[in-house]
């Protein structure tokens, strides 16, 4: 970790869990900037490992903030992050055994692709959720306007991949048993909240004059005003939202799986234990050196001592599960991922397809995804190397289990 702090160009001083300031690029370093001088920001900014140019915030960036919350630190996907379940079964077995679909971890691939809805593709009918029913989502601040979104939506989007860098892996580790993994978040649900309340911080910001520039792009609403209440009232929901959406896909899986290995393998003992499911784009109230702040994370996980995460590599790359060290620098926080080093398009035109997919061979590797054109974005040579990345943060979390992918599914 480094810390850069030029008194005559900053407010509070900017921590990095990075070899040295060579490491960040240069979007990402002028936007942390631009954190370190807001008026409401708290002791410090710290920056994660996978840091990397975001909108108005980085990725993996922390913000402390004194009594305001900043839709545009918490971003668009509110509540994305990952659930995961270790089971009792060889991995092995995923790639022996046949069935009339190909090998076992391509028939797997091919029902979670049947069953769980990818890319902008929802559920054709409400889903059943005793939650959804009973959370009062009218009363959240102006239910029924036109630009937020409705309950009936949410419905239909529950148990929803998404595209992007969201996924479904089925992976093994080093002890050679399987593991379930998912990335997805709050869908279009939590896209709109987010839109909306970052259109109108803006236009309070500039009706009250706010001393933040607005190309910071990172407008402000008071938590204890009505907006900021609003904002709060909202983004618990998709919170909330995101994490059943995971949850969902999960007992999915898990159900496809413990089929696929019943009717195939004829495994029959299939438990799943070691279950997290957390977020890592998000805001909560905590209280750091002795202050209650608005705590943002925006790429990043909480990390409290003991707490369990998880950090995903890329694509056909290696994935930990952690225990946080819950260290006070980082306001309990770690890396969520690798960290992109080129961006989706960029990837798109180094890396084709064809060389993409003879990775995954050459890893006797599954990928399912239906449209083929756009793979190359979550090339693991689009991603900063996980190893390193956990290198960097050894004094945040502690590695408990490391996995590699055996099959996997995009949006």
């Amino acid at each position: 970790m480094f810390v850069l702090f030029n008194q005559a160009e900053q407010r509070i001083p900017i921590k990095v869990w990075l070899p040295g300031k060579e490491h960040l690029e240069e979007e990402c370093l002028r936007q942390a900037l631009n954190l370190a001088n807001l008026p409401f920001a708290f002791k410090h900014i710290a920056l994660m490992p996978d840091t990397h140019a975001g909108y108005g915030m980085p990725i993996g960036g922390v913000l402390a903030a004194q009594d305001v919350i900043v839709p545009n630190a918490v971003g668009v996907d509110i509540g994305c992050g990952m659930v995961f379940a270790h089971t009792n079964v060889p991995a092995q077995l995923l790639r022996e055994v046949n069935t009339p679909s190909g090998n076992l971890a391509q028939y797997l691939v091919g029902q979670i692709m049947r069953e769980v809805p990818q890319g902008f593709d929802h559920h054709k009918q409400p889903q059943k959720s005793s939650w959804l029913d009973d959370y009062p989502v009218e009363r959240l601040y102006r239910y029924g306007d036109g630009q937020l979104p409705k309950k009936a939506e949410a419905y239909l989007q529950l148990g929803t991949l998404g595209g992007g860098n969201h996924f479904i892996e089925l992976q093994e580790d080093e002890e050679g048993l399987l593991g379930l993994m998912v990335h997805t978040g709050s869908r279009n649900f939590g896209y709109k909240v987010a839109n909306y309340f970052n259109r109108l911080a803006k236009d309070l910001n500039r009706r009250q004059g706010s001393k933040v520039p607005p190309h910071f792009d990172l407008a402000y609403l008071p938590a204890d005003s009505e907006e900021g209440r609003g904002y709060i009232g909202w983004m618990t929901f998709a919170l909330e939202f995101a994490r059943q959406n995971r949850q969902r896909i999960m007992q999915r899986v898990q159900q496809i799986v413990a089929d696929g290995l019943r009717r195939y393998a004829g495994v029959k003992d299939i438990r799943f234990t070691k279950e997290v499911n957390a977020h890592h784009n998000y805001a909560a109230r905590e209280t750091h050196f002795g202050k209650k702040v608005w705590v943002h994370r925006k790429g990043a996980i909480s990390a409290r001592l003991g707490e369990p995460g998880i950090i995903p590599g890329a694509m056909g790359s290696f994935s930990f599960i952690v225990e946080g060290l819950g260290n006070p620098e980082a306001f309990h926080s770690a890396s969520h991922g690798a960290g992109r080093v080129m961006g989706r398009k960029e990837a798109v035109r180094q890396f084709s397809v064809e060389e993409v997919l003879a990775d995954f061979a050459r890893k006797d590797m599954v990928l399912g995804k239906r449209r083929r054109g756009d793979t190359a974005e979550e090339y693991y040579k689009a991603y900063k190397d996980i190893d390193d990345v956990m290198a960097q943060q050894r004094d945040l979390v502690k590695p408990v289990l490391r996995l590699k992918t055996v099959a996997v599914v995009k949006g």
